[in-house]
């Protein structure tokens, strides 16, 4: 039995996150690439909104929703599953929080930055970010050297990207992506996303310097198996079940694989048909160039032929073996060995 369980489903990533202050603002603090007066020193958990729990939130959707002691607003979400208003979502639920926090009779100097952080544990489409020649508002930004599995959006001018307007803030980490050597000077960052790609069921023995930190130390005791009961670990597989359920009904997923599967059929086949085509026109060449030099070959062989009959009759005659030479093209010798 797996010692275990996987920090992104519903009931360990609420366990961890959800319930666990210090757990929650290191997780930030690192994420968010916070310094200085910048740090989240504390939080208070959000009352969860009751939203309809249809199968396509339950099982895609995981979230933990806290506010610092700056009145900054923190999203958290774990998207297990692609969808194609993904990204319709994140942007009204991020610009839904910054205006809730102005209060009837207050003025806007209450509203507060909001971030959003999105674990992705699909990678995005390749088409997500759409490129536009017109003016946009929100814009990408790469502070942390991260672009290859971490997007950052704020609002900005196009072109100008040290024109900013403070308030949104859209990360998303493509967690699938990640890979620790190219940010290993974000030590902190580093541990916590190995913490989320490293750690799962079939983990049995936990790298020392993940150990080694306390806070990822606890977040990882956390997952241990043995503290959870059977009723919480039956609702742990019924979110697994209910992942891979959604994925398979899912049509952007079933066109992905579909894709992937098709590509991979298609160069199958292409090898096939262009190993034959490149056959038949190898043998079209082949026979191209072996006429050619045939023929070559058979000019030169009659030339000699010529050659050696006249040396022949000439040397018959009586001529002398220089002025048969010079006229015949061939040797001395050759035409000495000549018979009469």
């Amino acid at each position: 039995m797996s010692k275990y369980l996987d920090p992104k489903a519903d009931l360990t990533f609420k366990r961890v996150f959800g319930e666990h202050k210090e757990l929650t603002i290191s997780f930030l603090n690192s994420l968010l690439d916070f310094s200085g007066d910048e740090r989240i020193c504390s939080i208070e958990y959000q009352t969860p909104e009751m939203l309809p729990d249809t199968s396509a939130r339950k099982y895609s959707i995981v979230d933990v929703k806290c506010t610092d002691s700056l009145q900054r607003q923190f999203i958290v979400e774990m998207q297990m599953v692609w969808t194609t208003d993904f990204l319709k979502r994140i942007l009204h639920n991020t610009t839904r929080a910054y205006s809730r926090h102005l209060r009837k009779g207050e003025d806007y100097a209450s509203c507060m930055p909001v971030y959003t952080l999105c674990l992705l544990n699909e990678n995005l489409p390749k088409d997500t970010f759409k490129r536009t020649e017109r003016p946009v508002l929100l814009a990408e930004r790469s502070p942390f050297d991260c672009s290859d599995f971490m997007h950052v959006f704020r609002l900005m001018e196009e072109g100008s990207p040290d024109h900013v307007i403070e308030g949104l803030n859209i990360v998303f980490v493509e967690l699938k992506k990640f890979n620790p050597s190219s940010v290993m000077y974000k030590k902190m960052m580093v541990l916590w996303l190995r913490y989320l790609t490293e750690i799962d069921e079939n983990t049995s023995d936990v790298p020392a310097e993940m150990l080694a930190c306390a806070e990822i130390r606890q977040a990882i005791d956390i997952l241990e198996r043995s503290a959870y009961t059977d009723a919480q670990l039956d609702s742990y597989n019924d979110f697994w079940d209910g992942v891979r359920v959604s994925l398979s009904l899912d049509p952007d997923y079933r066109f992905k694989k579909g894709l992937v599967e098709g590509e991979a059929i298609g160069m199958k086949k292409g090898e096939a048909v262009g190993m034959k085509k490149g056959e038949a026109i190898g043998m079209k060449k082949g026979e191209a160039i072996g006429m050619k030099k045939g023929e070559a070959i058979g000019m030169e062989k009659g030339a000699k032929a010529k050659a050696v009959e006249m040396a022949k009759i000439l040397k018959r005659k009586g001529v002398d073996i220089d002025t048969i030479a010079l006229a015949s093209g061939l040797s001395p010798d050759e035409i000495n060995r000549l018979p009469l």
